[in-house]
């Protein structure tokens, strides 16, 4: 018999379960972080000695980034 276990995410997540858990691809996470995201809103930069640099890893705002995705406007036609 198989146990399944079921989580739920974390408020702030690391890009990879980012990425499985709302199917965003890296270059799209890359490019709204550069051009839409707010720091300290949708990502932060994270350093396990408390002190991030910005080529630190980022964390994501899974929230956040759920309101930005239904906030995008729908195409025409």
């Amino acid at each position: 018999m198989n146990t399944i276990i079921m989580i739920e995410p974390n408020e702030w997540v690391t890009e990879q379960l980012l990425i499985a858990v709302t199917g965003l691809k890296p270059g799209t996470i890359t490019r709204a972080r550069k051009k839409s995201w707010l720091l300290g809103r949708e990502y932060k930069h994270m350093s396990p000695e408390g002190d991030p640099k910005p080529t630190s890893e980022c964390v994501y705002n899974r929230k956040a980034v759920d309101a930005w995705i239904a906030s995008q406007k729908q195409p025409i036609g």
